[in-house]
This record gives C-alpha cells, sequence and structure tokens, in this order.
C-alpha cells in the first residue's frame, strides 16, 4: 500500500465557503484533532514505517476525515441519498438518521431521498420508489434495528442507476454496505466519471465480520459480538448441567473469525474457538476431538464457539459449489459437522456425551446498535456527510487508530481483512480457551 494507493478523488476545487468553517479555522493537530490539510500515517510503528524505504514525503498515509473550511457543493441547492445493501447490521437506522440529520442541521441541504431495497431501489424495472427522509420521518430510526429503506444483495446495470441519480437531480449518494456494496459504489462511481458528472459517491462500510480493511472497526460489530457472548454464556449454563456436556456455538464469519474470538473473549467460558484463519484437525493424537475428550474428562464439560467459515477444506463438498445473489459461495455448516463428529467419536468409544446446539444467527444481525455503536454511527455518517459536501468521492469513511480517515473505494476492497495467526487477538483467544496452539 502506497501514498498514491490512498489518494482520494474529488470531483473539483471547492467553490463555496462552508457553515462549519468557523469550527476548523485556525485549530492545529493535536492528540485530540487532525488538521484538514494533515494526514494520518498508515504505519503505527517505527520498524515498519523504516521497512518502506522511501522518503518521508512519499510514505502512506490516510486523509483525515472532518469538516472542511470549503465546499464543493451549494448547500442550499445540493441534493443527497442514501441507500443500504447487503445484510442487515446493528446500526443500519443509526447512521441513515446521523446522515439526514448532519445534512439538515449543518448544511441546510433541503432534500434527501432514500432509495428501497439496496442497489435494487436505483433500478426502476424493480418498481420501488424512492421516499423522502426528513428529520421528521428519521427521529426515532435508531431505537429499532435493521434499516427502514430496506436492503438486498445482488448487482444491477450500473448505467440504469445512473441514469436513476440524474433523474432524480441527486449530487450525492451514500452508500451503506459491504465490500460487495462497495465494489458496487466503484462501479457506480465509473459511470458517473465516464460522463463526465458532478455526483459523489461517499461510503459507510458495514459488515457484520468486521473484515473490511482499513477502516479500524466496523459500525454494528460491537453490538453483534456482544450478542453472540450472551450465547455462549448460555451454552456453558447448558453443558455445565449435563453429564459430559458439549456445547456448540455458531457465529457469523464467513471468512473472518472476528465475531467468535471477540465474543468468546467477552464472555470468558469457551473452551475451544474455531475461525476460518486457523486450520484444524479433527482426528488424530493432536485432533480437536482428542483435546475434546481431555477438556471435557478434566472439566466435565466444554463449549466450542464455531465460526460459520472455519473447516471450509473438510466440509466444503457438502456445500456442492452453489453462490449467493451476490456470488458468494453457499458454505456448508461446520458446526454441524463438529457436532455429528463430536457424536460419533463418543458413540464408537462407548461414552455418553450430551450435546446442544446455539445459533444466534440473524438475530444478531437485527438488532439495535448498543450505545457505543451508536455514538460510532453518528461520527461516521458525519464524517461520511463532510467528506460528500466538500467534493470527495469513490471513497468510504473509516476510524484508523482513534482517528476519522477518508479512504479510497478500491484500497478497502483489494482484499480481506483477517484475524491473524501470528496477532495479538488470537493470542488473546489461545491465553482465555487455554486450547492449543496448533490443532492439526
Amino acid at each position: 500500500m502506497t501514498l498514491a494507493d490512498l489518494q482520494v478523488k474529488t470531483l473539483g476545487d471547492p467553490r463555496f465557503d462552508s457553515p462549519l468553517a468557523s469550527y476548523v479555522k485556525g485549530r492545529a493537530t493535536n492528540q485530540y484533532y487532525v488538521a484538514e490539510d494533515d494526514r494520518i500515517l498508515l504505519d503505527d510503528t517505527v520498524g515498519l514505517v523504516q521497512g518502506r524505504d522511501v522518503p518521508w514525503e512519499e510514505i502512506a498515509t490516510f486523509e483525515a476525515g472532518g469538516p472542511r473550511a470549503r465546499l464543493f457543493f451549494p448547500p442550499r441547492s445540493t441534493r443527497a441519498a442514501i441507500v443500504t445493501c447487503g445484510g442487515l447490521c446493528p446500526g443500519l437506522n443509526n447512521v441513515i438518521r446521523a446522515v439526514v440529520r448532519a445534512l439538515d442541521d449543518h448544511y441546510g441541504v433541503p432534500e434527501v431521498l432514500g432509495f428501497r431495497n439496496g442497489y435494487a431501489g436505483l433500478d426502476p424495472a424493480s418498481g420501488l420508489p424512492p421516499v423522502v427522509l426528513t428529520r421528521d420521518t428519521v427521529a426515532d430510526i435508531h431505537e429499532r434495528g435493521g434499516t427502514v429503506l430496506g436492503s438486498s444483495r445482488g448487482a444491477r446495470d450500473p448505467g440504469v442507476m445512473v441514469d436513476t441519480l440524474v433523474r432524480h437531480g441527486i449530487d450525492i449518494l451514500f452508500v451503506v454496505g459491504g465490500d460487495g456494496s462497495m465494489r458496487g459504489a466503484h462501479v457506480i462511481h465509473e459511470e458517473i466519471e465516464r460522463r463526465g458528472l458532478e455526483i459523489a459517491v461517499v461510503g459507510v462500510p458495514k459488515t457484520i465480520d468486521n473484515d473490511i480493511p482499513h477502516i479500524g472497526q466496523s459500525f454494528g460489530f460491537q453490538t453483534a459480538f456482544a450478542k453472540a457472548a450472551e450465547s455462549i454464556t448460555a451454552a456453558k449454563v447448558e453443558a455445565q448441567g449435563a453429564l459430559n456436556g458439549v456445547a456448540v456455538v455458531k457465529t457469523m464469519g464467513r471468512h473472518a473469525g472476528f465475531i467468535a474470538c471477540y465474543a468468546a473473549l467477552a464472555s470468558q467460558t469457551a473452551s475451544f474457538v474455531l475461525i476460518p484463519e486457523v486450520p484444524f484437525a479433527m482426528a488424530g493424537p493432536n485432533g480437536l476431538l482428542a483435546h475434546l475428550r481431555r477438556r471435557v474428562s478434566d472439566r466435565g464439560y466444554a463449549v466450542i464457539v464455531v465460526a460459520e467459515g472455519a473447516a471450509q477444506e473438510l466440509v466444503a463438498e457438502a456445500a456442492g459449489g452453489a453462490t449467493d445473489a451476490s456470488g458468494n459461495a453457499v458454505l456448508a455448516d461446520p458446526a454441524r459437522f463438529v457436532l455429528e463428529r463430536i457424536r460419533e467419536d463418543y458413540a464408537a468409544r462407548g461414552e455418553e456425551v450430551t450435546l446442544r446446539y446455539f445459533d444466534p444467527g440473524y438475530t444478531i444481525r437485527s438488532v439495535p446498535a448498543d450505545p457505543a455503536d451508536a455514538v460510532y454511527c453518528a461520527r461516521l455518517a458525519q464524517t461520511a456527510v463532510h467528506a460528500a459536501m466538500s467534493g470527495r468521492t469513490d471513497m468510504v469513511v473509516g476510524r484508523r487508530r482513534h482517528r476519522f480517515v477518508n479512504v479510497p473505494i478500491p484500497a478497502v476492497t483489494q482484499r480481506a481483512h483477517n484475524v491473524s495467526p501470528d496477532g495479538d487477538l488470537w493470542l488473546s483467544v489461545l491465553e482465555s480457551t487455554a486450547q492449543p496452539l496448533s490443532m492439526t
């Protein structure tokens, strides 16, 4: 990742004074604030910076998020729109509300449209006219889960979507969604750019799996793993109350095991955590089954947390190669696989085991954001509005080590963010569970 990779596009030079100019006038960078002309380091250690071996002025840095003294769009005649895409996530309504409020309160933008059911709402063939979002219509939506605009998966013709933006006189499109949705936003931007239009596309990245790079932590993730932790705690109660009790808890996490890791750390009751990034064997002297038998023998019970994308090399054949509407592979269920193998192993030994299966699943996606996530959603939305009004485009907002940043969309879609088996998060999980470093 280079400095060039992190340069955010703009629609042109700013042309109008911002109503928030007094907020930024004369403020210098300090430990709480990053000045408009300052940048934020990608790397956070001396070793990493030195390892790049480039001149200081070429060190990879992010553009700071926040209000600008000058705007590209004239506030009183700007028209904005919001679309929420992909799966549900705690905080979607918080983001919608905060975007509408920031546009209205701080910039006086007269109208915000909400396109319904994801990118489908940008295709007239879907028969979904947009809705007008006002301070009154969004006043209480943050108190409930889901999204008042609805959502969907799958791509649409970018030409048709841009035609819709033009027909409705949209100057700014806010896209709230995951990596697939951000790829879609980039395609929309490319079509806008090809036509020479002045329409900004700004993303607020959303993923329950927390697997988007460079944005710190995705909104809703904290709420999600907190709810998953409740299931792990309940699983322990069930397992402890049975003879040779083994509870298996399945969490979301197709390619990244962040929910499984954080939920296990929050509950402090898991015996084993299985994630996509760390392979394991079921059988053999160092396999999961052998370690599980010892744990149950020593403590009388065990709780296994399994991310949905774990062990796919063991169970992939069961999925049959199917894909969903977004083109993602349909995964086989590793938690059921683990459960059945445990049942078979104990039966083969003539030993009794009591198995319990917990799947919080969609529950963790549909609840309202907790207070910490609600704050984060509001600040991300405000940062997105500031970026859009200043003419930034083809970008997403995030928080990099407590600093809000603007990041080009291509930088967050070129790879996934995963749990590192060599990182301190996984080490913390191993310490908390006392499971072996390797089970292969």
